[in-house]
């Protein structure tokens, strides 16, 4: 194929006849998550096997001619683009993977959904409710499978947290305990980059940690009715631009189903490289999960433990009946943060080629709304000083 404007020829792979069926992949954005998600397709066909598709990684597109050729030749794409609407041309993509910043989630994103693609995005779906409700529209009105990659979901012990919980292992919830916490802007003199500019990232920790957190109070708790919230900006100046967006959130939430919560987000936390963290306490027991021990959980539950031995059971969830786990490796040997985009882009394309539906344990553009929406309400309630009610 000749050299076109915003496109260089990679060259093509053939594939052999009567395998999984063969989905192809346009990406937009190379680097931290272009690379993450990139890994799970590479990764998917021979870890679920036989897979249920085998990706073929058609494109990806950037706006550096050469950091994206370079990233194509990296990765094995087999073109690669600085015109993301070039790339959305090429017949042979079926999925669009949207992991450009945030305020390149919005159009390129619709215009594949329009263009009868299927959408992968990551988070925050868009940097506002009403942006990430425009989405919604589109991937609904084009009739395509769309998924927010919300991939903390996809942790093992993570998805056994919900099991438990659907199982009535912990009784009526009670409380529901969210932190993610980092530290790497906690220096003053750290750069400024696109991440503390509102018009690219649409919110700071809140957007771009708390919606995580968010997402899981949804995905384990249920609803959030009404939240009070407070942000703050620590360093409001760097390297001569405004900081425009928040450094930490705080917030508390009331549950339609009588639980309450908090939820809190930094980038300000000396010491805390990754530290997202829930505790669940429900009537017959509790749940405590830390990313940092991916792999475990601490479980209390009381009809199950004697007095005696009364206290949190430390449970590595790395058996063969736990979740994903029949794919991967003996018990104990434990698996990584990457693999959660294994299991999610492995979700994503199952809904795609089977027709199966992407919720309720993969989070849809629905559910990268609804975080939306908490986090323009906690903004909300932070300037009004008041608590705000969830209205989707």
């Amino acid at each position: 194929m000749p050299e076109e404007v915003g496109f260089v020829t990679m060259g093509q792979v053939e594939r052999p006849a009567g395998e999984a069926p063969e989905v192809g992949i346009g990406m937009l954005g190379y680097a931290f998550m272009g690379k993450a998600h990139t890994n799970g397709y590479k990764k998917l066909p021979y870890i679920f096997y036989p897979p249920v598709a085998r990706p073929r990684l058609v494109g990806i597109a950037g706006r550096n001619r050469e950091a994206v050729q370079a990233a194509a030749a990296r990765y094995g794409y087999e073109a690669a683009y600085t015109d993301w609407q070039e790339l959305l041309k090429n017949p042979a993509i079926q999925v669009f993977d949207n992991c450009a910043p945030n305020d390149l989630h919005a159009e390129p994103a619709i215009a594949a959904a329009r263009a009868g693609k299927h959408v992968l995005c990551e988070k925050p779906l868009g940097r506002t409710a009403a942006e990430s409700k425009a989405m919604l529209d589109a991937v609904r009105q084009a009739g395509v499978k769309h998924m927010c990659a919300f991939n903390y979901r996809f942790v093992p012990a993570v998805r056994q947290a919900r099991l438990l919980i659907e199982q009535g292992y912990l009784g009526q919830i009670y409380h529901f305990r969210a932190r993610y916490l980092q530290q790497w802007i906690a220096d003053p003199d750290f750069q400024m980059v696109w991440r503390l500019r509102k018009a690219v990232a649409g919110s700071g920790a809140l957007g771009d940690l708390g919606a995580h957190i968010i997402d899981l109070a949804r995905f384990l708790v249920g609803e959030p009715a009404r939240v009070m919230g407070l942000t703050k900006t620590f360093i409001p100046q760097r390297g001569g631009e405004t900081v425009d967006v928040d450094d930490a959130f705080e917030a508390v939430v009331e549950f339609e189903n009588g639980a309450v919560g908090t939820l809190e987000a930094s980038r300000f936390c000396r010491g805390r490289a990754n530290h997202n963290t829930f505790e669940i306490n429900g009537a017959r027991g509790t749940i405590v999960f830390d990313l940092e021990r991916l792999n475990e959980l601490e479980v209390y539950l009381v009809d199950t433990q004697p007095r005696e031995a009364n206290g949190f059971r430390r449970v590595l969830v790395s058996e063969s009946y736990h979740p994903w786990w029949d794919k991967w490796w003996p018990q104990g040997h434990i698996i990584g943060w990457e693999h959660t985009f294994v299991h999610e882009i492995e979700h994503f394309l199952r809904a795609v080629v089977t027709g199966s539906d992407v919720a309720p344990y993969g989070a849809t553009f629905e559910d990268g709304y609804r975080a939306a929406v908490i986090c323009d309400a906690i903004v909300q309630s932070s300037q009004e000083g008041r608590r705000v009610d969830i209205r989707y």
